[in-house]
């Protein structure tokens, strides 16, 4: 039995057959398909979905495929009409250039959805109540509403579904403690294109027949219902583990996930919020934009350099400090402008581990905004960065922690939804990926840093 995992992350797409625990047996990677327009930015949904099919027929010629994944990020979804889209799905980058009614004052509750006021389509309600308003008579036709996971899910087996992990992510939709749709929801009328939950575990059903004929996928694959991303590596741990515990999922966002944080000491302000897990448990949630905010410190020189301890260790003896934010209006700091202050000239090597120190830096922010206790499991990117491992270790010498072997931090929770549907719930406990503690690096000089780089940001 062979699962493929299909992730669509918002700067990378991947296709892979994994094994039982997630690890990847032969994949194959590309850009997202993003375009820029018109209408506006979106997804150009078509061409990927080729990529997706001829990308199937590759691994079935190798690979008795018996379930396939669909992965995706969040702040996407697609309006459908009939069997094609109402509308191309949004970039959620985009900024809805006009003010929509009467929107943040209807759904800007987060008491009660979890979803703090972020910028562009960063939440799904914005690109809706802006589509809406302006291509009202193509919004009309919309019947029904996919989130991006259960979009994929559809083009593959033609069933419609949604899911809980993609519509509890800074939607605006959902009211996790509740676990039903928010008032704005209702109001807006958007509840009513939103097609029966299922869990992200459950069968949908096989391959489209024109589908699997093109792809020599056997008759009994079946297309899951699907997760979000960060869910994805969340789940991966939530489904193995007892007590308190926290993901760092990285890649374009580092987001962090506590089990077992209080909910109520959520700040809006600081882009903490709180995610949906499976299960439908609401998981209190810190995140930045770290994968962007190491490139944009690092350069391209600076990369894919390796940087270890030694490296970080090196860059606070010189003194160099690099202050939030890169990225703005996201994270904890989110209206600060970014400052690089590093003894010139710098290197290459110099700017990739000042980048790697700022990104450990601002994930303890989020581990601390959340309460996070327990294991810290770091997952995809980041995870073989040794110098933000380290660095990570060195700041939270309370708390261990841990490395994964997932390359992207999805696949193994992949895994442990094909093993769900299955009815292997006992089989899924199996350890995930290989996990590997990270040595810290030198925990006093790591906190008088901290100490500093806080005070400096005021």
């Amino acid at each position: 039995m062979t699962t493929v995992a299909l992730d669509v992350g918002k700067t990378k797409v991947r296709l892979a057959a994994i094994d039982e625990r997630g690890n990847e047996i032969e994949g194959m990677a590309r850009p997202s398909a993003a375009r820029d327009g018109p209408p506006y930015p979106h997804v150009d949904t078509d061409e990927l979905f080729d990529w997706i099919v001829d990308g199937l027929r590759t691994l079935a010629r190798r690979h008795e495929i018996t379930e396939i994944v669909p992965i995706g990020h969040g702040a996407c979804a697609a309006l459908l009409s009939g069997d094609s889209l109402a509308l191309p799905v949004l970039d959620y980058e985009f900024t809805c250039p006009e003010e929509i009614g009467d929107y943040e004052l209807s759904a800007r509750r987060f008491a009660e959805t979890l979803s703090p006021r972020l910028p562009a389509g960063l939440n799904l309600g914005r690109q809706l109540a802006w589509q809406k308003a302006r291509f009202p008579e193509a919004f009309a036709r919309a019947d029904r509403l996919l989130l991006l996971p259960q979009y994929w899910a559809w083009r593959l087996s033609g069933i419609v579904a949604s899911e809980v992990t993609s519509l509890g992510c800074h939607t605006d939709l959902w009211a996790p403690r509740r676990g039903a749709c928010s008032e704005y929801a209702r109001s807006s009328g958007v509840d009513r294109l939103l097609p029966p939950l299922r869990h992200a575990w459950d069968r949908l059903g096989p391959l489209r027949p024109e589908l699997a004929a093109r792809t020599g996928i056997r008759d009994d694959c079946v297309v899951l219902a699907g997760i979000h991303d960060s869910n994805a590596s969340y789940f991966a741990h939530r489904a193995t583990r007892e007590g308190e515990f926290a993901v760092v999922s990285t890649g374009t966002w580092v987001v962090v996930m506590a089990r077992g944080a209080r909910l109520d000491s959520l700040d809006e302000h600081r882009d903490t919020l709180g995610n949906v897990d499976p299960l439908g448990d609401a998981v209190a949630t810190a995140r930045f934009m770290g994968g962007r905010e190491f490139a944009a410190i690092a350069g391209g020189d600076g990369l894919s350099l390796p940087i270890d301890s030694a490296d970080v260790l090196a860059t606070i003896e010189r003194g160099g400090l690099v202050l939030p934010t890169f990225v703005s209006g996201v994270g904890p700091f989110r209206r600060a402008k970014g400052e690089i202050a590093l003894p010139s000239p710098s290197s290459p090597r110099e700017r990739a581990a000042a980048a790697a120190l700022y990104c450990a830096l601002v994930t303890d922010v989020c581990l601390d905004l959340v309460g996070a206790s327990g294991e810290v499991i770091v997952e995809g990117p980041f995870a073989r960065n040794a110098g933000i491992l380290a660095a990570l270790a060195g700041l939270r010498p309370h708390q261990r922690v841990l490395a994964s072997s997932d390359a992207t931090g999805t696949f193994a929770g992949a895994a442990c939804l094909a093993a769900w549907s299955r009815g292997e719930t006992t089989a899924a406990a199996r350890a995930p990926a290989a996990l590997a503690p990270a040595s810290p690096a030198a925990p006093a000089r790591m906190a008088a840093h901290r100490a500093r780089w806080r005070a400096a940001i005021g």
